[in-house]
């Protein structure tokens, strides 16, 4: 049993698990608070109903994540206590940071929306509710900030055998950092926008609750043909820079093996990393890869055979979680489009509305398989180009294989529990719908 695997299955596990829930509370929390903004300027009850309705969904889903986060940290001190003395200088700030500041910020001013229904004004309690999505996403972008590090660290020095910070705005402002945000946030509202749009489209399918839910479909639909698009072209500057700092993982990404000018991008291909080839290779588009790298379709790209094998991530699981990423990110703007066109007459079109209810799911696949993409995508590096995976995890000595395994079949047992009762009561609740409340409901 290597413990070093097992310790990279629990907290992929762990991490994976726990991103189910931070995504939709990032983004119904700014859905919510926009809800309430139109109750206290308007005074129209339909979104207060919304409001409370989607801000229920959201306090459970809040709840759930909390607990599944709070393991996390605790495995760099458990499982990977040399990368914990390595890199503790910077990347312990930075948590330290999200911990006592964002994090404990968002709760305190949750606890203030929760019990403060009755004791401030509309717009006081109105505000509240944008100070918990702005701590909620601050929250993020420290975690974003350390993460990126991570992938492209910078703002550091090597000293008596430990990185140490020299340059704390370098590591806040790393240009990774910046567009790992301005990606991750707005998937982040498109997966609430398609969690709006499914729940809604299940009430208006059964014809119940039709003045809330038509309002929360097509607020829902609006944001989420914004964001898809945002994505989309974020996601293409964000590659460009993935080729300038990990271009290792750009290769896997496309399966590409050979470096070469011009190179194309092939629509099928089925990797062969055994044999570092393609299988399969269907549909060759001359440059197109050298322009999603480069912006150029003359560029030079490295191929995998120019890394040494030690040093090249896993291609498979890297090529399909962008491939699918990037298709159901091609996906995702085709069914807003197709929404915004039949915004008005929504239960006159059963069928959109079914696809949008099963649809639920899709940005969650997504969400995840970007993750995959970043994480499995800087294999072998824990942190890139300075320490490897093999190297940050705790002696053997002190955790050895079977008690890593005896932890992580204890994080699948307790998280699954965890998942199932926390999905059956966003469930249970979506399916009940709004109750008639009011301002002092």
């Amino acid at each position: 049993m290597d413990p070093v695997m097992l310790s990279r299955l629990q907290f992929a596990a762990a991490t994976m698990f726990h991103f189910l829930f931070v995504p939709l509370t990032l983004g119904l929390s700014i859905f919510v608070a926009a809800m309430e903004t139109r109750y206290a300027r308007t005074g129209d009850e339909t979104y207060l109903q919304m409001t409370k309705f989607w801000g229920r969904l959201f306090l459970i889903n809040f709840a759930v994540g909390v607990v599944t986060g709070i393991t996390l940290e605790f495995q760099f001190g458990t499982n990977w206590s040399h990368y914990s003395v390595y890199v503790g200088d910077i990347f312990g700030s930075l948590l330290a940071i999200e911990a006592s500041v964002a994090f404990f910020l968002e709760s305190t001013l949750l606890g203030v929306w929760i019990f403060g229904w009755k004791k401030l004004s509309r717009k006081a309690h109105a505000t509240v509710m944008w100070l918990v999505a702005g701590a909620s996403n601050v929250s993020a972008l420290w975690i974003l900030i350390a993460n990126s590090w991570m992938q492209h660290p910078v703002g550091y020095t090597i000293r008596n055998g430990r990185a140490e910070l020299t340059d704390f705005a370098a590591v806040v402002f790393n240009k990774f950092a910046i567009l790992q945000f301005l990606h991750v946030v707005p998937a982040a509202l498109l997966l609430a926008a398609f969690f709006v749009m499914g729940i809604s489209a299940y009430h208006l399918l059964k014809d119940q609750h039709m003045k809330v839910f038509s309002a929360s479909f097509r607020m829902a639909l609006v944001v989420g043909l914004v964001s898809s698009i945002w994505v989309a072209l974020e996601g293409d500057r964000h590659a460009v820079h993935v080729t300038e700092v990990q271009p290792a993982k750009l290769a896997a990404m496309e399966s590409h093996w050979e470096t070469q000018a011009r190179a194309p991008m092939i629509l099928l291909p089925i990797p062969d990393e055994k044999n570092e080839r393609n299988s399969v290779e269907i549909g060759k588009i001359p440059g197109l890869l050298s322009w999603l790298g480069y912006h150029d379709f003359n560029a030079e790209v490295r191929g995998l055979k120019d890394f040494p094998k030690d040093e090249r991530p896993p291609v498979l699981l890297t090529f399909l979680s962008f491939r699918i990423m990037v298709a159901l990110g091609v996906l995702f703007p085709i069914l807003c489009i197709i929404g915004m066109a039949i915004r008005n007459r929504l239960e006159e079109h059963p069928g959109y509305l079914k696809i949008m209810l099963f649809a639920i799911p899709l940005p969650y696949i997504a969400s995840q398989a970007g993750w995959v993409l970043a994480e499995v995508g800087r294999q072998p590096w824990i942190v890139h180009g300075l320490l490897k995976t093999q190297d940050a995890a705790s002696p053997v000595a002190n955790v050895a294989g079977f008690q890593v395994l005896i932890s992580l079949i204890a994080f699948i047992l307790v998280y699954g529990i965890l998942g199932l009762v926390g999905f059956y009561l966003i469930a249970r609740n979506a399916r009940r719908g709004p109750s008639m409340e009011t301002a002092q409901g």
